[in-house]
């Protein structure tokens, strides 16, 4: 599977990429841990706090393509920097925040901005124009695994950091760990034998932003990523809540977000080798639909411990396993010029309907008592999702902005 990732460079470029989306997912992803210790201290219900991590949601998404074009444009090094810088001081200052405009404000604002600069579409394409073709899919998955291996380490060590020094405690030493990983980003913004060189072109964004905004393919790709940042947004913010419904111990919570980032290495490092070799759309279709069927499992299962931990693993397979197959039809369909940019717009969508899981789900808990309604839409939207990828066309359209 990493067969094609066997030069000492290669590695290097790839694992410092997965190391620093590693802190910014893991960071990230955890944020669900702290909605009912931050209620308990300010009296904020979780409709308010929902709405400041539903605002951070949406604001990760739409810098993906600011950052995106700015590291296009002049280079990934500034903006990875800065959005460690403003990760880790949105964390610092959110214990100093008693409202919710005050955590809209740190988490919905400041973090978000850090962590989604930070985040797939720069790491992505940054990672891409430093491999050969042949190891960008293995890299994408190994990138994405780390990702996911940060919510398996992050998810627990911060919940025990709640438990031992309470969520303010927890917050800066987050704060902490974002900083350490400022190092990685001399590691992936060095250059290495045989990386892809860009002219810059006057109104050449411009143009590959038009091209993609008319293409078909390319918005049926987008339909398919907001049902993945629905159910992703729903789960890291809401699983807490739902564990405590059941009457459950938090700790079931963060081992639960654990196991989903552990099963997604497997998943993602899988996904990156199914996209060497089947049509991307089909991957994608085949864990959209798998989605579905898990939360239909989970509805009739009893909800213990052990159906939490089950029900993690098989999500967690296809967690953020989308990354690669979705950047991959990106690449295939404009090269991977301006990948950064239309990758980083596949992720707005990604996160606009990431805004609606998390924000709908505080709703829907506060009107009705639980998350019925939301495993239903989760149902529905996954399978719309599966069917919409399918006539999804994956070959070069019109020019291919690659190396310009």
């Amino acid at each position: 599977m990493l067969r094609s990732l066997n030069r000492p460079d290669i590695w290097v470029v790839t694992l410092a990429a997965a190391g620093i989306l590693m802190v910014t997912m893991g960071a990230r992803q955890s944020l669900g841990l702290f909605i009912a210790p931050i209620g308990a201290t300010t009296g904020l219900g979780i409709a308010s706090i929902s709405l400041a991590l539903a605002i951070g949601q949406f604001t990760w998404g739409a810098i993906q393509p600011v950052a995106g074009a700015v590291a296009d444009r002049y280079g990934p090094r500034a903006v990875l920097i800065g959005g460690l810088l403003l990760l880790a001081l949105g964390s610092a200052i959110t214990p100093f925040m008693g409202s919710g405009f005050g955590l809209m404000v740190s988490l919905g604002l400041i973090s978000a901005i850090g962590s989604g600069a930070g985040s797939f579409s720069v790491l992505i394409g940054a990672a891409a124009q430093r491999l050969p073709i042949e190891a960008r899919g293995s890299a994408s998955g190994v990138i994405n695994a780390g990702g996911s291996f940060g919510q398996f380490v992050f998810a627990p060590v911060l919940q025990k950091l709640i438990q031992v020094f309470g969520w303010m405690g927890a917050m800066w030493a987050m704060a902490l760990m974002t900083l350490a990983a400022l190092p990685l980003v001399g590691r992936l913004t060095r250059p290495v034998e045989g990386q892809v060189t860009h002219v810059h072109e006057a109104g050449g964004l411009k143009k590959a932003v038009g091209t993609a905004m008319k293409d078909r393919s390319y918005w049926l790709l987008h339909i398919g990523f907001f049902t993945c940042g629905f159910h992703i947004a729903f789960l890291v913010t809401h699983l807490p809540g739902e564990v405590n419904l059941c009457g459950l111990p938090p700790s079931v919570a963060s081992w639960s977000l654990a196991i989903i980032g552990l099963a997604n290495i497997f998943g993602s490092l899988y996904a990156g080798s199914c996209v060497a070799k089947y049509r991307s759309k089909y991957v994608l279709a085949a864990m959209y639909a798998s989605r579905a069927v898990l939360i239909a499992l989970y509805l009739m299962a009893p909800r213990t411990e052990l159906t939490f931990y089950l029900f993690a693993a098989g999500l967690g397979f296809t967690w953020l396993a989308t990354v690669p197959p979705t950047a991959a039809i990106v690449g295939k369909l404009f090269g991977i010029r301006y990948l950064a940019t239309l990758f980083g717009l596949t992720l707005l969508s990604h996160q606009i309907g990431g805004f609606l899981g998390a924000y709908l789900g505080g709703l829907t808990i506060s009107r009705f008592g639980d998350f019925g309604w939301m495993w239903y839409a989760d149902i529905a939207l996954a399978l719309i999702a599966a069917i919409v990828n399918l006539p999804i066309r994956e070959a070069p359209v019109g020019q291919k902005f690659a190396e310009a």
